[in-house]
C-alpha cells in the first residue's frame, strides 16, 4: 500500500500528518508513505527528520489586503499555481499512491483534488470546528472526511461521508515520561513554564513573556522557563532582552522553535500558548494546565471558542491579545503559582476533554477506506 500525506504551512497541519503517518505505518508496517509539500516551509524539516520521502510542490495562497508587496506575492501566486498541475501530476505517476490524505495547508488543494480526479482513494482531515477554506472545498470531491470536531461537519457540506474523529496526538505525546523529562531539564523542584506563540511566533506573545522573564529574575521565582520565540521572533526577543535586563541561563532556555514538544509538555506545569486545534489537543493528551491567549488573527475567531472550553471545564486560563499587557500575564501566573495544588487540579481536568483514541478511529476509517 502506498500513501501520499499533503500537509504544509504550520505545524498544526504537519504534526498531525506525521502522526496518521506513524499510525499507519505501525497498523500496517507494509505500507509506504510519502509526503508532498513546500521545500521552503516548515513541512521539509520536520518531514525529512522523521525520515519520510519528500516530494517538492510549490503552492502560496493570494493576499486579500493589496499593497506593493501583497501585489508582488499574488503574482508569484498565480506563477506557483500555473505550476501545480504538472507538478502534482509527476508527483502522482512517481509515488502511484492507493491512498492521498489531506491534512491541511494550501499545498493539499492541488495534491488531493489530481489525485480524485484521478480516481485514487482520497481523505482529508480538519483540525478546526472553523474548517480551512481549502478542506471545505475539497471535502465535495473526496471519498472521506474527517472531523476534529462535530461543530465542523456542516460547515464542511457533506455531511453523508463525514467523520468526527477528534484531534491526532502523537504517540510520544501521550506516553511521553514525565519524570524523565523533568531530569533530563535538570528541573528539580522548580515550576516549569513553557511558553510559545507558533512556529513562525508571535509579536505579541514574545513582547510580554519578556516581561515575565524580567519579573522572574527581579523575584528570583523558582521556575524554569522554557521559551520558544519562533522562526521570525528571535529578533525581536534578543532585542526584548537587553531592553528589559534579563537573559538565558539557568532559570531560562530560549529557542527558536521546540523540536522535542512531547518531551517539555510533560516536563511542564504550566503552559502559555496560542489556542490552535492541535495546540490545544496535545494540552489535553499531556494534561497540562495553561494560560490561553488566542490568536485574533484566524477565521470567525475560533481559537477564542476553542479555549473557551477548556476555561469552562477549568483545564484554563484566557486571555484575549485586546486585553493583554505584560502585568495581565504577570499577576496572572503570580496567582496561579501561588495556590497549592492549582496547577495539578487544572491539568486533571484538561486530561478529561482529550480523545486519547483519535488517531486509532482515524486509522480505521483509512485503512477500511483503502481496503
Amino acid at each position: 500500500m502506498r500513501v501520499l500525506i499533503a500537509a504544509g504551512g504550520t505545524a498544526g497541519h504537519i504534526n498531525p500528518a506525521l502522526a496518521i503517518a506513524g499510525a499507519l505505518k505501525k497498523a500496517a508496517p507494509e505500507a509506504e508513505i510519502h509526503f508532498a509539500g513546500r521545500r521552503e516551509g516548515m513541512e521539509y524539516g520536520l518531514v525529512t527528520r522523521a525520515g519520510y520521502p519528500f516530494h517538492h510542490i510549490e503552492i502560496n495562497g493570494f493576499q486579500r489586503r493589496l499593497n506593493a508587496e501583497n501585489i508582488v506575492r499574488n503574482v508569484v501566486a498565480v506563477w506557483h499555481l500555473a505550476l501545480s498541475g504538472p507538478r502534482t501530476r509527476r508527483i502522482l505517476n512517481e509515488v502511484r499512491p492507493d491512498l492521498v490524505i489531506g491534512c491541511g495547508g494550501y499545498v493539499s488543494g492541488p495534491v488531493v483534488r489530481a489525485a480524485a480526479r484521478r480516481g485514487i482513494k482520497t481523505a482529508i482531515h480538519e483540525q478546526n470546528a472553523f474548517p480551512g477554506v481549502t478542506n471545505k472545498l475539497l471535502a465535495r470531491d473526496v471519498d472521506l472526511v474527517l472531523a476534529a470536531s462535530a461543530d465542523a461537519v456542516e460547515k464542511l457540506g457533506a455531511p453523508g461521508k463525514t467523520f468526527v474523529v477528534g484531534n491526532p496526538v502523537r504517540p510520544e505525546v501521550l506516553h511521553a515520561d514525565r519524570a524523565a523529562a523533568r531530569q533530563k531539564l535538570n528541573a528539580g523542584d522548580r515550576t516549569v513554564l513553557l511558553s510559545f506563540g507558533g512556529s513562525l511566533g508571535a509579536d505579541r506573545i514574545n513582547e510580554v513573556v519578556a516581561d515575565l522573564c524580567a519579573w522572574e529574575k527581579q523575584q528570583g521565582a523558582n521556575v524554569l522557563h522554557l521559551h520558544a520565540t519562533g522562526r521570525r521572533g528571535v529578533e525581536l526577543f534578543d532585542r526584548l532582552q537587553k531592553e528589559k535586563g534579563f537573559a538565558p541561563g539557568e532559570n531560562l532556555v530560549v529557542t527558536p522553535y521546540i523540536n522535542n514538544m512531547p518531551q517539555l509538555l510533560a516536563a511542564a506545569d504550566l503552559v502559555i500558548a496560542r489556542s490552535g486545534a492541535l495546540t490545544l489537543a496535545e494540552l489535553e493528551a499531556a494534561g497540562r494546565a495553561s494560560i490561553l491567549i488566542p490568536s485574533p488573527n484566524v477565521a470567525e475567531n475560533h481559537q477564542y471558542y476553542n479555549a473557551l472550553e477548556l476555561q469552562k471545564a477549568g483545564a484554563a486560563v484566557v486571555i484575549e491579545e485586546k486585553d493583554l499587557t505584560g502585568r495581565r500575564l504577570i499577576d496572572t501566573v503570580q496567582k496561579l503559582l501561588g495556590q497549592p495544588g492549582k496547577l495539578e487540579e487544572m491539568g486533571a481536568c484538561a486530561k478529561k476533554l482529550g480523545t486519547p483514541n483519535s488517531l486509532a478511529l482515524i486509522t480505521e476509517k483509512l485503512l477500511a477506506l483503502v481496503r
